[in-house]
């Protein structure tokens, strides 16, 4: 087995052509049909549909998906650029492009039949249909094994109840890949994956959450009451449910290595730009070593995040286990986000702590990706598991 020394050494960190391309068509739309109406969004819970059908026009939708589904057939270092680019202007767009292209479209595109790829990746892929993914319920966080979301089998059907949260796109999504219990509890082979279609009876959104940050990205209960699903909508065979969503939440962690890795940055450079321009004692802010130091360190963070989650970009590409890697890259994106953010509000002094600023935009936003996908600590069972077994 490679060394992770071996490992790194034959990735190219070099930005694509494609990478390039990407980034600068997502800054070109970002200023014009972003920026404008982002902070409108943020204050009244928007969460802008009709965008992510214009980014879906962009193929940033289907970004992993095979052109033969109709997504764009690029891999993770394509991926990381897009989600990090989003999330420079707004962590909520970014967030919600990751979680459709992770989780609901990630599963599917992973563990669905050639029928159901058939079927759902066109739709997601364009974003004609919005995906959202159904893992954590009320009171199982982390603790997902002793889900309380059951589902019986009843000749050709299974009758689905219980109910999931904080789940992103949980009312505005057309179609939900639902991790529900087939077995007995605490048992990781007693879970199943399902797809189920909004309108099929028994189907419904409950509340939708009123959130600190990410206010433009959707989130929201999803409520099964005698829901009546086809056995044709399991994923894979019965039982493989919980293990499958490991394996989407460790290419789901690059995604918000990569989210978390574009409000830093974000937040970096608006502070950089704003130390410039602001003049204390007849002279740029910028100037004083209290702020060039703070600037410093916000820079080699950013960089330092960008070469772990790259790197496990890197590793995902080539088909390898990325377990640790994507774990190492979500825990110290999102922590360095909270910080960088912090760091930010303060550079900006008082203006920092108004919304006429971008500042207190990032650093509200940031701290999900802490929680979000694994929290930090999570994160942390995950690596000490792998460099201890």
């Amino acid at each position: 087995m490679e060394s992770m020394v071996e490992q790194q050494a034959a990735i190219s960190f070099l930005e694509s052509e494609n990478q390039r391309m990407v980034a600068q068509m997502i800054r070109d739309f970002g200023q014009k049909e972003i920026r404008p109406y982002m902070m409108e969004w943020d204050e009244n819970q928007h969460f802008p549909v009709d965008l992510f059908r214009k980014l879906g026009g962009l193929g940033l939708m289907g970004v992993l998906v095979p052109e033969a589904y109709g997504g764009s057939g690029f891999g993770y270092h394509e991926y990381v650029t897009a989600i990090s680019e989003l999330a420079k202007i707004d962590g909520s767009i970014g967030l919600s492009m990751a979680a459709h292209n992770s989780l609901c479209t990630g599963h599917i595109l992973q563990f669905g039949s050639e029928e159901q790829k058939q079927k759902y990746l066109p739709k997601l892929a364009t974003a004609e249909w919005i995906g959202a993914w159904g893992l954590t319920e009320p009171n199982t966080g982390s603790d997902a094994g002793n889900m309380r979301t059951v589902a019986v089998k009843d000749g050709d059907y299974y009758v689905i109840n219980g109910a999931k949260n904080f789940i992103t796109h949980g009312k505005s999504g057309e179609v939900a890949v639902v991790i529900a219990r087939t077995g007995a509890v605490g048992d990781s082979r007693g879970m199943s994956a399902f797809i189920i279609e909004r309108g099929t009876n028994g189907f419904s959104a409950g509340k939708k959450e009123n959130k600190l940050g990410m206010r433009a990205s959707e989130t929201a209960e999803l409520i099964f009451t005698d829901c009546r699903v086809h056995k044709s909508q399991l994923m894979g065979n019965e039982g493989e449910g919980f293990v499958q969503s490991l394996k989407v939440l460790d290419g789901g962690r690059i995604s918000i290595a990569a989210l978390s890795l574009g409000i830093a940055e974000g937040a970096y450079l608006a502070a950089l730009k704003y130390s410039k321009e602001r003049h204390q004692f007849n002279q740029p802010i910028a100037n004083f070593q209290g702020i060039s130091f703070k600037l410093a360190e916000m820079a080699t963070k950013v960089e330092a995040a960008k070469l772990l989650t790259f790197r496990a970009a890197d590793l995902k590409n080539r088909g390898m286990s990325v377990n640790r890697e994507s774990a190492m890259a979500k825990l110290f994106a999102s922590e360095i986000a909270v910080e960088i953010a912090n760091d930010g509000v303060q550079i900006f002094g008082g203006y920092g702590y108004t919304k006429d600023f971008p500042a207190e935009k990032y650093y509200r936003d940031a701290k999900l990706c802490t929680i979000g996908e694994g929290t930090s600590e999570i994160q942390k069972l995950v690596i000490s598991r792998s460099i201890l077994k």
